[in-house]
């Protein structure tokens, strides 16, 4: 069996305090997990990003027990400092620092002999191959070890624990059963509700690895099963049920199943203490567009009151992170569906048209970029432009609810066009192959 090597490092795009942005899950792909397989190394990734920056039991035992260990120092991100400090005060050697070139590194771990990879403007790995090769032969060199920790290589005298008398056999059991864990999920996700549920009930929720149950409750999400999502959020950890994350989803699954002052309320929570987010607020805004489509529906006065709190949400999201596109498209479609039609529309579509463009130029675009990039060229009424965006977001459909968003969008820039006496026949032409993806 492989040894493992644990790798410490940030997940998906990030940028330092000069505004620099790094695609981590590009440098991992490219350089650090290649590498240590060519090492001979089983790679192990942290996960604690993904469950809201918690330090779990399980994230402690890989910091021991890993016999190796990739830390990448880009953009000073505190977690991954903090991991590298409790690593170094359990394992004297065999662990690597990596960072990007020209990125500055905090004074106390300057010293640290680090390998250095190239990035390019948007962030990705420049010729990877270079450092890839330079961490593999650090890892092998590793097999013949000498302190690396500064901890050890100042302090000689200091008590170096025995990691041999761990139970290191149970350990690789975890990890194992872990990433046998995830990989059921994956396939779970295919066949629908039952498949996830039936994971769930071989798991004690409580207790178990956090990063597995994020991964159940996410696949709740992906099959459209909204009140398994909020059953696990009840049978969760306190630590892991008042992440952001947690509360984020837990909020979109109450609106989901129209628990709307629930998840109005939740949501508000986080904004107030955490300040707004593309994320949240784009939650938040769609609780408010849920309720101004029904009160709209039913004639009710409210209605232009909804409209404005979801337009206020979107667009505080959007100007929280210019770069996240989502609640910028939403906020000037509903700002088109105004009567009369929001000034401020004009401004926003090319701001928010730029902000996607940016992120398809990034290399790694999903499908709500392609989607994203489709409803601006509705909104700029540019028909040639809009099927060709098209055919990007129906090749780039992950889950089923996608394209019924998307349409639904649509639909109602369609709507409020035809009020106002426009030509809209191909917008129903895209509209009905979105809705015809989404069966």
């Amino acid at each position: 069996m492989k040894p493992y090597c644990f790798v410490l490092m940030p997940f998906g795009r990030k940028s330092d305090e000069s505004g620099r942005f790094v695609e981590f899950d590009a440098v991992y792909d490219k350089i650090i997990a290649p590498a240590i397989e060519d090492a001979s190394l089983e790679p192990i990734r942290a996960d604690e990003e993904i469950i809201g920056g918690i330090i779990h039991k399980p994230m402690f035992e890989r910091l021991m027990m890993c016999e190796y260990a990739v830390a990448d120092l880009t953009t000073a991100n505190a977690n991954v400092f903090y991991e590298l400090g409790i690593r170094h005060g359990v394992r004297p050697y065999s662990t690597v620092p990596i960072a990007a070139s020209g990125m500055r590194l905090p004074f106390d771990v300057a010293p640290l002999r680090a390998i250095f990879y190239e990035l390019d403007d948007y962030g990705f790995p420049v010729k990877p191959e270079s450092a890839r090769k330079l961490l593999r032969e650090r890892l092998e060199a590793c097999r013949d070890p000498s302190d690396d920790s500064p901890l050890y290589q100042l302090l000689m005298d200091f008590p170096r624990p025995d990691l041999q008398r761990l139970k290191t056999d149970s350990f690789r059991d975890l990890v194992e059963y872990s990433k046998s864990i995830k990989e059921r999920l994956r396939h779970a996700r295919e066949e629908g509700r039952g498949a996830v549920n039936v994971i769930e009930k071989e798991i004690e929720v409580v207790d178990a690895d956090p990063a597995i149950v994020i991964d159940i409750f996410l696949s709740y999400r992906a099959v459209k099963d909204w009140q398994g999502m909020i059953d696990l959020v009840n049978k969760m950890a306190p630590p892991l049920k008042q992440t952001i994350l947690v509360q984020e989803q837990l909020g979109f699954a109450l609106n989901r199943l129209q628990h709307r002052k629930e998840s109005e309320r939740i949501l508000i929570e986080i904004i107030d203490s955490y300040g707004p987010s593309s994320e949240t607020n784009g939650i938040l805004g769609r609780v408010y567009k849920d309720q101004w489509a029904i009160a709209k529906e039913n004639g009710s006065p409210t209605a232009s009151a909804y409209l404005k709190k979801a337009i206020d949400a979107y667009l505080q999201g959007f100007e929280a992170d210019w770069r996240d596109a989502y609640p910028g498209i939403n906020a000037v479609t509903l700002m088109e569906c105004s009567d009369p039609p929001d000034p401020r529309r004009t401004e926003l579509i090319p701001v928010v048209a730029y902000s996607v463009k940016r992120r398809l130029a990034s290399k790694n675009p999903d499908y709500w970029d392609h989607a994203t990039e489709l409803e601006v060229h509705v909104l700029s009424q540019e028909a040639e432009k809009a099927h060709a965006a098209l055919g990007m977001v129906l090749a780039s459909i992950r889950e089923t609810w996608e394209p019924e968003t998307t349409a639904n969008n649509i639909r109602m820039i369609r709507k409020a066009r035809e009020s106002r006496g426009a030509d809209c026949d191909w917008i129903k032409d895209i509209e009905s192959a979105l809705e015809q993806a989404q069966k």
